[in-house]
């Protein structure tokens, strides 16, 4: 398993942007399909964007064309770029490290906090 921590949270008015950085500690990262969650108060954790192994990106309808997932595996990081951020978007964002043996549990960072203000 890998070890993730998330930074880049904070409070921004609406129409503006954060990225936000998992940075993951371990061993083959590469292999790790990664993604970002988030929760909201009184709401169910949800997939925001998602980013294979070989680089095939997938999200969430409400923030296609918004948000962007990269990953850079030579610092073992992943990003999510936050763009045109909205009120809605407010939540907890975490990190998500799925190993391809789906025996092995993900892993979750410890979340940060992303507020947008109207």
């Amino acid at each position: 398993q890998v070890q993730l921590v998330e930074s880049g949270g904070g409070l921004v008015q609406t129409g503006g942007s954060l990225r936000l950085s998992c940075a993951a500690s371990g061993s083959f990262f590469s292999i790790y399909t990664m993604g970002w969650y988030r929760q909201a108060p009184g709401k169910q954790r949800e997939l925001v964007a998602g980013i294979t192994s070989g680089g095939k990106t997938n999200y969430a309808d409400y923030v296609k064309g918004r948000f962007t997932i990269s990953r850079d595996n030579a610092k073992n990081t992943v990003y999510l770029q936050m763009n045109s951020l909205k009120p809605e978007d407010t939540a907890v964002y975490y990190c998500n490290a799925q190993h391809p043996l789906s025996t092995i549990p993900p892993s979750w960072g410890q979340g940060t906090q992303v507020t947008v203000s109207s």
